[in-house]
């Protein structure tokens, strides 16, 4: 159940970074979740590094890591993956 969750947190991270980065990412579905599952991992890392992977109540702190480690990554993976398909990167 917890690589469903993953999966799950992981598409919804990665739609919502898509929306927040201005232009078009044209990166398929699949690549947007494993994106958003990559940026989780490095939220959470960076959230224990700080110190607040574990708070009492809801983890605002650490989401907001996760969302931006999101952001991050899509930022970066979309102009590889467009290098790797031969594609012309579009503003």
């Amino acid at each position: 159940m917890s690589w469903l969750w993953a999966i799950i947190v992981g598409l919804v991270l990665g739609l919502i970074a898509k929306a927040i980065l201005p232009g078009k990412q044209n990166i398929p579905l699949w690549l947007t979740t494993i994106f958003g599952i990559l940026g989780s991992i490095l939220g959470n890392a960076v959230a224990a590094w700080i110190g607040i992977d574990e708070t009492k109540g809801i983890d605002w702190g650490r989401h907001a890591l996760q969302l931006a480690g999101a952001v991050l990554i899509v930022a970066l993976g979309t102009p590889l993956w467009a290098m790797i398909r031969g594609e012309k990167q579009t503003t």
